[in-house]
């Protein structure tokens, strides 16, 4: 799992069915300072998140098609939380 903020939307023409009545949602990795940035992926929204909502999302194929409760859905990232605060402790030196 990681943490991620929702910075935009996916719109399609054609979907697959396993994506009824879910959003397709752009999110950004969080990464500590210091650390490389990661680019920015979708992911199948489950907690109906919104663009600058702070996220949890699963990304393993296998564990995103047991949240959907359908183990023939092609999803690799869903999002699985919304978080409210992160506390990040400082570094022990």
């Amino acid at each position: 799992m990681i943490l991620a903020k929702v910075v935009g939307n996916l719109v399609t023409t054609i979907g697959t069915p396993h994506f009824k009545n879910r959003r397709l949602l752009v999110v950004q990795p969080l990464v500590v300072e210091g650390e490389v940035q990661n680019d920015d992926f979708v992911a199948l929204d489950n907690t109906q998140a919104g663009i600058g909502d702070t996220v949890l999302v699963l990304r393993e194929g296998s564990g995103a098609r047991q949240v959907l409760n359908n183990p023939h859905a092609c999803v690799v990232s869903v999002i699985v939380g919304i978080i409210d605060s992160v506390y990040l402790a400082p570094k022990s030196p």
